[in-house]
């Protein structure tokens, strides 16, 4: 049986992001699972996703990195709340910090793991820190701070 990915059970309005949005069609769907007590995504770099032949453009990395960090925020803040992740109120984190570490290009054609460790929770803030790999050789680091997404993001809550 496949594992539930945490933006799965994102609510629909919150599920348009382009890097993780289910809802979004031209996305990346990138989808964050346990495991252990680390996160795991893996994506497949789209032939678009050059930045010269044979190699992925560093914006795909970072951008992977950052959903993956954010998706890993809420899956460990249900763990840390003692909840069964979709259950209300629901988890939903931004980024508040986004570092990238590029390590050596990253080749085209396999897919990338993106494996996180959290190294810091608290109520409204996680910190993830985040390896990108290809053919099992790390290609970037990141790190990002996600805080929880305030209510004025949510559509229909917006002040206009």
């Amino acid at each position: 049986m496949e594992q539930v990915a945490v933006q799965d059970i994102y609510p629909e309005e919150l599920s348009h992001c382009y890097g993780c949005g289910r809802l979004n069609e031209h996305g990346m769907h990138v989808r964050t699972l346990w495991d252990g007590d680390e996160t795991v995504a893996v994506y497949m770099p789209k032939p678009f996703h050059t930045a010269i032949p044979g190699y992925v453009y560093g914006g795909l990395t970072a951008s992977l990195i950052d959903c993956h960090g954010t998706g890993s925020a809420a899956a460990a803040a249900y763990r840390f709340a003692g909840r069964e992740p979709g259950t209300d109120p629901a988890f939903r984190f931004v980024t508040a910090s986004l570092q990238v570490d590029f390590l050596r290009p990253t080749p085209m054609g396999v897919p990338l793991t993106l494996r996180g460790v959290i190294v810091e929770i608290k109520e409204r803030k996680v910190i993830v820190e985040i390896s990108v790999t290809a053919d099992s050789i790390i290609c970037s680091r990141g790190k990002v701070v996600a805080v929880q997404m305030p209510e004025t993001m949510i559509a229909g809550k917006r002040k206009e």
